[in-house]
């Protein structure tokens, strides 16, 4: 069923509409300067990236209104000459305010643009392509959220993986800014086997990160091969964070690596948790989420020598000061005798 065509203006103001192209583009930045709160607080390099939006708006209408034809407004047009990361600062509802602004100054100038008969018409053809813009602006933002996504989990993954390679130098520090991750600090390294779900590895990452920050803190995640790895950010009680969302990950054990100041040192927590990971099985009574540290004599025989150093750090030294005699002389009573006194 095809539809009605749309009533056009008459020649003579269209014409007056394209004459007055230079005078609506002013009012218009006029009137987002003194209503739009948002707008003044831009830099004046996005200011100009904003008022070239508008004026495409503005040009996009009169182009629009010349054809007979019932096509749609062209948002590329209207969009392509503003960089991408205008969608960083201003947001779809403030692109919608912008419209609106747009919108009223035209209809504002009805009046002396509009030939004899044509100001409804005009009117309607101003409310008909603000609604079209409207649509168009939201595909335009959907598509950047979009693209920001598959990019923003590319950096995670180089992210991650420069963690567990123990890489942390300039470029992990600019990625990990642009992610939001240049000042976190207290970051926990954590594995566990990935999920079986309908969405995949994707929807097993984003379900994680998704849990996490519903707690409130930040998370970084990846899928490597069977194991689910996240970072954990901004807690000193990663454990709890994890036990609560440890849902997220497959069957088997999640570890928990050491808590570090801050994700140039997750290397270290990073290897602790791999670590424990593969030498969990060893302990049948272990938790489901278990921290590496809780590990340490298993990780010790399956031959992790920082695992072995930390054992005689914290336990064998201490026990080997003259005020600990009897107790060592007791505990080596024990091993030795299988477990019996």
């Amino acid at each position: 069923m095809s539809h009605p065509p749309r009533p056009t203006p008459s020649r003579e103001t269209t014409r007056a509409v394209e004459r007055g192209a230079g005078e609506l583009s002013t009012l218009a930045a006029q009137r987002m300067e003194e209503n739009l709160g948002w707008y003044r607080r831009l830099s004046a390099e996005e200011r100009s990236q904003v008022g070239l939006v508008a004026q495409a708006g503005i040009s996009q209408f009169i182009s629009w209104l010349r054809h007979d034809e019932d096509h749609a407004p062209s948002a590329i047009s209207i969009f392509a000459n503003a960089p991408q990361e205008l969608t960083r600062s201003v947001s779809l509802r403030q692109t919608l305010d912008l419209v609106r602004t747009v919108v009223d100054v035209v209809e504002s100038r009805v009046e002396s643009l509009a030939g004899r008969g044509d100001e409804q018409v005009l009117r309607e053809s101003v409310l008909r392509f603000s609604r079209e813009i409207a649509f168009a602006a939201a595909e335009v933002y959907a598509g950047a959220a979009e693209a920001r996504g598959a990019w923003d989990a590319r950096l995670e993954a180089l992210v991650v993986d420069a963690v567990l390679r123990g890489e942390a130098d300039d470029s992990m520090q600019s990625r990990a800014t642009a992610l939001g991750w240049g000042d976190v600090a207290h970051v926990t390294f954590v594995v566990g086997s990935t999920p079986v779900t309908d969405g995949g590895p994707a929807a097993a990452v984003d379900t994680l990160r998704r849990a996490v920050q519903h707690h409130g803190f930040e998370a970084l995640a990846i899928v490597q091969r069977s194991r689910l790895i996240a970072i954990i950010g901004g807690t000193e009680e990663a454990t709890s964070v994890v036990t609560r969302v440890a849902d997220c990950f497959g069957s088997g054990h999640v570890v928990v690596g050491p808590t570090v100041p801050h994700l140039f040192a997750a290397g270290r927590s990073a290897r602790a948790a791999l670590s424990g990971l593969s030498a969990a099985a060893a302990w049948p009574g272990a938790p489901r989420v278990v921290e590496a540290d809780a590990l340490l004599p298993e990780r010790a025989l399956a031959g992790d020598q920082p695992a072995r150093r930390l054992l005689i750090d914290r336990i064998h030294r201490p026990l080997g000061r003259s005020t600990q005699t009897p107790l060592l002389e007791t505990a080596t009573a024990y091993l030795e005798s299988g477990g019996a006194l």
